[in-house]
């Protein structure tokens, strides 16, 4: 990725016209040695990237053009284009208020037109990439671009996607899906230029499709889970008993016992407080077989336990997990004795035939959890 000379860190050499960056495309190419590339344009880029690929259309799989155009002025025949008056509007307005943020975002970028912090950072761009003298000079140069007549020479397939309320962008992009040769025109909703503003991962998508012909998957962030919750009956008494540095032994011990079960019953460590453990699994048998391990594993170190697990939809949240399921099974735990693994009558219904044996013990009403709920407790020998 790389933007245009003269503007950010490169050195101030005056405005390059259109062939120049087309050059330079061609010389970062060369550099790197990439014979082949899809070339992604936005803005004034795209009529650059239309030139590039008109041009060296043996050096480009693919053309994406978001937001692009072929000409942003009027002219007799194409009146969509911005009037005289228009473009003085904003080149005074450039002069003037570049640097300060607020420029052009009622253009690019309404959403955050109110927005101070957006503002202050547009600002920080603003003065950043380019001199108020150097972005007029810039912005008559774009008002002068016209590539409508390379439009036919396109031989590459291309992408024009563009959002439909974007007033700077949208009808020229609209030209150019239907004056480019078998281009395929993708109109989404929204009023904003930048792309990294609302929907970005339909503008993504619908890039990674038209490239490589499979739209990506998205990213389940809720997945069926059984969860596991463990803690040590007594374990304040328990500590004030032995002392700290018996009682940290032991729970070491204890912690390392926990952990090798579910690294054997493939359970993933959600959390850990003090003496208690927060697991998920992605099969309920293998879940109640270790707690049941887990539970016969600390009883040799003289420690008793409490478990509950209940199968439901979790959340995935930054690595955590939450949601109803979660609640249910923090709950399905507090109800469990001294010594007792109990599960909810979704989990005992999901390992029918497995062999485990459970005592039924009712129907219970959990803290915070509509509607009364049955209860299993897993017995002993069932794993």
């Amino acid at each position: 990725m790389f933007d245009k000379r003269g503007t950010g860190l490169s050195d101030r050499t005056g405005i390059a016209s259109l062939e120049e960056r087309m050059d330079d495309v061609r010389a970062v190419m060369d550099a790197v040695g990439l014979e082949r590339a899809a070339i992604f344009g936005s803005s004034e880029g795209g009529a650059m990237s239309l030139l590039f690929a008109a041009t060296y259309p043996d050096r480009v799989t693919a053309l994406v053009l978001y937001g692009a155009y072929p000409r942003i002025s009027a002219a007799p025949d194409y009146p969509e284009g911005w009037p005289q008056e228009v473009k003085e509007r904003i080149l005074e307005g450039m002069a003037t208020r570049w640097g300060q943020g607020a420029m052009e975002i009622g253009l690019l970028a309404p959403s955050r037109a109110n927005d101070p912090a957006f503002l202050e950072a547009q600002g920080s761009w603003e003065r950043l990439s380019a001199s108020p003298g150097a972005a007029v000079a810039l912005a008559r140069m774009i008002f002068e671009i016209d590539v409508r007549h390379l439009l036919s020479a396109i031989q590459v397939p291309t992408l024009v996607i563009y959002r439909t309320a974007d007033i700077l962008h949208a009808v020229g992009s609209r030209y150019l899906g239907t004056h480019i040769p078998g281009a395929k025109t993708v109109e989404l909703p929204g009023e904003d230029y930048y792309p990294y503003l609302g929907d970005q991962d339909a503008i993504l998508d619908e890039i990674e499709e038209f490239l490589t012909g499979v739209r990506p998957v998205p990213e389940s962030d809720r997945v069926l889970a059984t969860v596991l919750f463990t803690d040590i009956v007594g374990s304040t008494e328990r500590a004030a008993a032995l002392g700290d540095t018996r009682w940290r032994e032991l729970l070491e011990a204890h912690h390392g016992l926990v952990r090798k079960e579910l690294a054997r019953y493939r359970g993933q460590e959600v959390d850990t407080a003090g003496d208690g453990f927060l697991a998920t699994f992605d099969g309920p048998g293998r879940a109640v077989r270790c707690a049941l391990a887990i539970r016969a594993g600390v009883h040799r170190l003289g420690i008793e336990i409490r478990a509950g697990l209940h199968t439901g939809e979790c959340e995935l949240i930054a690595g955590k997990v939450g949601g109803f399921a979660v609640h249910v099974g923090a709950r399905v735990a507090a109800a469990a004795q001294p010594g007792q693994i109990i599960v909810s009558s979704t989990v005992r219904d999901l390992v029918a035939g497995s062999g485990i044996r459970f005592a039924d013990l009712g129907v219970h009403a959990l803290k915070g959890i509509p509607e009364e709920w049955r209860l299993f407790t897993a017995e002993e020998g069932a794993a």
